[in-house]
């Protein structure tokens, strides 16, 4: 999205009717495994590869018959995540951020919800089941929530990916906010810059 600004929820719902809204997921749970039997994992978070071939998060455009964002949202994870996204819910509650852009005049709200680990396989395993998979989603992937010794492994050669609109930021700062990585591990991160 050109020119994108980040706004409160109530600024981005009085936009007006010229304006489209999206609503994005990450979807994360507590995970207790370790990689290589010695680098913790904490934390599973999904993102998708997009039909563009960009990263971003499950979810999409709000429709008229939408009785709220999160009805829209929860709609769209069904569509792309199968029926497994019934078993839970995002709500207000799991409001993070809105992001806009100019051209064209979209609304991406931004929303983590946490899920039991179970359930997050479940989605994982259930995904290739999904009416959009292999059209608008090509697949689900975990993102890295470690650096390697190299220090280029992991998270950091992960963020080299193309993201979609706002998702790279919105990954990071969920990333801290919501303390899925090791404190301090954020800003002790080589992160190449937004391309």
């Amino acid at each position: 999205m050109a020119g994108v600004r980040r706004m409160d929820l109530g600024e981005a719902l009085a936009l007006g009717p010229g304006w489209r809204h999206a609503c994005h997921a990450l979807l994360y749970a507590p995970d207790p495994g370790m990689l290589f039997g010695r680098i913790p994992l904490r934390y599973a978070v999904l993102m998708q590869m997009r039909f563009d071939g960009r990263l971003g998060f499950p979810g999409g455009f709000v429709d008229a018959q939408d009785s709220s964002l999160e009805d829209g949202l929860n709609r769209e994870l069904w569509e792309e995540l199968g029926d497994t996204a019934s078993a839970f819910r995002v709500e207000r509650t799991d409001y993070r951020s809105s992001h806009a852009g100019t051209r064209p005049r979209v609304v991406a709200h931004f929303y983590a919800k946490r899920l039991t680990l179970e359930q997050l396989q479940a989605v994982e395993a259930r995904a290739p089941q999904a009416k959009d998979h292999g059209l608008e989603v090509l697949g689900l992937v975990r993102v890295p929530l470690y650096t390697l010794r190299d220090g280029v492994g992991g998270l950091p050669a992960f963020l080299e990916n193309s993201f979609i609109g706002a998702a790279r930021e919105q990954l990071l700062e969920a990333l801290r906010d919501l303390e899925l990585l090791e404190p301090g591990s954020i800003s002790n991160l080589k992160i190449p810059p937004s391309k």
